[in-house]
């Protein structure tokens, strides 16, 4: 498994390796161990989600009350995806700055994003399926979002589809929006958070 932080501190991709044969392939997007050793703590799960969607939907950009936060470990068992974090933690050296990471099921590529970042992706074709392991349950009252269309953060999405939204996602507000209105992680709550996680 090779691991690699992204542009964002605190979200880093796990390429795992692929076995072929003449059955098909054999992989395993995630390892306990490789996890462990990358961010010093193992990976809770207190849930796991799956979508699958049409090609030109974008999910997010989402995000969770931090603390606890919701972290997430990505992967596209099916078709192919841009998925981006979007560092969206008040008073981070990184603030507004995004990392984006091809994931499909040829090279089962997958993404992790620590507590407090901002979670988004594309569907680069129909049925493409998305799994999640979330360290936390899904809070509604705790859940926020940015409009994927912000134009300041201008996220990497292809300009040759036809994009398919929610109302939510669209009528979510901008990046410096979210942060006028109190809604947006501390980084230094984030940290917090962090260690937390490590001392468990």
């Amino acid at each position: 498994m090779h691991v690699r932080q992204l542009a964002v501190p605190d979200a880093y991709e796990f390429v795992p390796p692929v076995f072929p044969d003449d059955r098909g392939i054999f992989v395993a997007p995630f390892q306990g161990p490789a996890f462990t050793e990358a961010l010093g703590h193992p990976l809770r799960t207190a849930q796991t989600n799956h979508s699958v969607s049409r090609k030109g939907t974008i999910r997010g950009v989402h995000f969770a009350d931090t603390p606890p936060g919701q972290a997430k470990y990505v992967h596209c068992p099916r078709g192919s995806m841009i998925d981006v974090v979007v560092d969206i933690r008040v008073g981070s050296p990184t603030f507004g700055q995004w990392d984006a990471v091809r994931l499909d099921s040829t090279e089962h590529r997958a993404l992790y994003l620590c507590e407090g970042l901002g979670h988004a992706f594309i569907a680069l074709e129909d049925d493409t399926a998305m799994s999640y392991l979330c360290s936390t349950p899904y809070n509604p009252a705790a859940e926020h979002g940015i409009t994927p269309l912000d134009p300041d953060l201008s996220l990497p999405w292809p300009d040759d589809i036809e994009f398919i939204m929610s109302t939510k996602d669209i009528e979510a507000p901008t990046l410096a929006e979210a942060e006028r209105l109190g809604l947006l992680p501390h980084y230094d709550d984030c940290l917090k958070q962090y260690e937390l996680n490590r001392a468990e």
